[in-house]
């Protein structure tokens, strides 16, 4: 593995490991006989510029890269382009998109003959870009290359693997405050302010933060919510979280259940304890060529037992929100059922154990790496049920 740190500690991707990428994104253009890729991202959604250019998002920007030739960044806004050219030092020419990014492009693919070509189109492009686009160059024809490129990203290098680790690290920061901070008095909001003091000071940066809390013996959640409300934390309750805090665009995520003031209610403890086994019993099931039907028969118990999940067992994880999404075979099974693991893939095994009626719930997981013989968490922090205050 190569030495990615800089002098002040702080990873970076070695210039290797970006001609790398770029070199596999021109080989996958070949096979899809596509004379030129358009990378959309915006500040949501910046995970395919990310990867190729190593530099996320600020607001919307496209990435032209031609089969042959420079590959150019257009920026929006104009006063976003001075931070786009420092970050995204893999790509020499960098400019502002203009007034209609779109119809910058287009222009671009005139200059460069291009406009009568087979063009790839990767990330999501709003349907209205899309149409400006099919105006400003009739000649041209589309294909969707998004789905190619999340192929790319599933099997991650050993620097992609270096980033996660840091953003693993970080999240483990946030569960460890909560740990320390999370008591009655507190409105639910400052839960976040709590999170994020962890690591932003430590070069790492927000993904995610779901967290929402309820009274263990009158529930009325059973999954962590993605916006944080004035409710009062309460002796009694029971805190439910996803955190994913980020080194670089590369995140963690960490799954815990906090208990404020008292110890789990025996109802609690056994939707936790479902919860653990079925982890456990998903993350034996994986390991490289290991498919998605191994998981979806290891995750047969939730049903035994009574209960049924909200959210997604498994999903990749690392560049985007990846292949396989796997629930259960009793709310969905999985989006890709031939799927089959291999090595150095990263997923999140997630089990949202929930009641029926869909009162009470928890979660636990983290970000694991698949290997030969099975899989490695990216996580320190302990799997267990944490009693606050």
């Amino acid at each position: 593995m190569h030495d990615t740190s800089a002098g002040d500690g702080s990873l970076q991707f070695s210039d290797a490991e970006l001609s790398r990428r770029f070199a596999r994104v021109r080989a996958m253009m070949g096979h899809m006989d596509v004379a030129a890729l358009l990378v959309y991202g915006n500040v949501a959604t910046h995970s395919e510029i990310h990867f190729l250019a190593d530099f996320r998002v600020t607001r919307e920007a496209i990435l032209v890269v031609p089969l042959d030739g420079e590959p150019v960044l257009f920026v929006q806004y104009v006063n976003h382009v001075p931070n786009a050219r420092s970050g995204a030092r893999v790509v020499r020419d960098v400019r502002w998109g203009g007034p209609d990014s779109i119809a910058t492009v287009a222009d671009e693919m005139k200059r460069r003959g291009l406009a009568g070509h087979r063009l790839g189109i990767a990330g999501m492009m709003p349907w209205q870009h899309y149409e400006a686009l099919r105006r400003a160059l009739p000649q041209a024809t589309f294909t969707n290359a998004t789905p190619a490129m999340q192929q790319l990203r599933l099997v991650k290098s050993d620097e992609e693997l270096a980033h996660l680790r840091r953003g693993a690290a970080l999240s483990d920061l946030a569960i460890e405050s909560l740990e320390r901070e999370a008591r009655p008095g507190i409105p639910e909001y400052a839960l976040a302010a709590i999170v994020e003091g962890a690591y932003l000071a430590l070069g790492g940066q927000t993904h995610i933060h779901y967290m929402a809390a309820t009274s263990m013996r009158n529930p009325s959640l059973c999954v962590p919510a993605q916006q944080q409300s004035s409710r009062v934390l309460a002796r009694g309750d029971v805190l439910i979280t996803e955190i994913s805090a980020q080194y670089h665009g590369y995140p963690g995520q960490i799954l815990r259940p906090f208990t404020i003031g008292e110890p789990p209610t025996p109802d609690y403890q056994r939707l936790y304890d479902v919860a653990v086994e079925t982890f456990q019993r998903v993350a034996a099931s994986v390991r490289a060529g290991a498919t998605a039907e191994a998981v979806l028969d290891a995750a047969e118990g939730i049903e035994a037992a009574g209960y049924t999940i909200c959210d997604d067992l498994v999903h990749g994880f690392g560049g985007g929100y990846l292949p396989p999404i796997i629930r259960t075979r009793h709310t969905g099974a999985t989006s890709t059922p031939a799927f089959t693991f291999e090595e150095n893939m990263t997923i999140v095994i997630q089990p949202n154990i929930i009641t029926r009626d869909e009162r009470m719930g928890l979660q636990v997981g983290e970000l694991m790496r698949v290997t030969q013989t099975g899989v490695e968490s990216l996580h320190r922090y302990p799997m267990r049920f944490i009693r606050c205050a």
